[in-house]
C-alpha cells in the first residue's frame, strides 16, 4: 500500500462520513426487503408476525441512521438542496437508498470538492 492510499484509520471525517452514508443506504435498503418478507409471511402465510417483530425494528434504527448519515453528509460535501431532498425521500420506497447511493456516486455527489480531479 503506497503513502498516498488511505487505511480506514486515516480517512478524513468527510471521507469516513461517505462511507457510513454508503453502508447505511445498503443496509437500509436490504432492512426494507427483510421487513416486506417478514410482512409477506405475516399477513399471507403464517399470521406469525415474527419476522416483522425482528426486521420492524432493525429497519426503523437503520431508517434513523440513514437519515443522519445523510444529514452528515449534505452538510459536509455541501449537497445543493435537490440533492438533499431525493437523499431524504429515498428513504421511504424500497430500496431507494440504494439507487440514490449509486446515482450520487455516479454523478460525483459523494465526491469531496478537493478530491474532483479527472483521470
Amino acid at each position: 500500500m503506497d503513502s498516498e492510499t488511505p487505511t480506514p484509520l486515516s480517512l478524513s471525517g468527510t471521507d469516513a462520513a461517505i462511507n457510513r452514508f454508503r453502508l447505511m443506504a445498503t443496509l437500509e435498503g436490504w432492512s426494507w426487503a427483510a421487513l416486506l418478507v417478514g410482512m409477506l409471511f405475516k399477513y399471507q402465510f403464517t399470521e406469525n408476525p415474527i419476522g416483522v417483530r425482528i426486521a420492524g425494528p432493525i429497519h426503523g434504527v437503520l431508517f434513523v441512521a440513514y437519515i443522519l448519515c445523510s444529514v452528515q453528509v449534505a452538510t459536509s460535501l455541501q449537497w445543493p438542496l435537490r440533492v438533499r431532498v431525493m437523499a431524504m425521500l429515498a428513504a421511504f420506497p424500497p430500496f431507494c437508498t440504494v439507487w440514490f447511493e449509486r446515482w450520487a456516486t455516479r454523478n460525483g455527489s459523494l465526491r469531496r470538492a478537493d478530491n474532483l480531479t479527472t483521470p
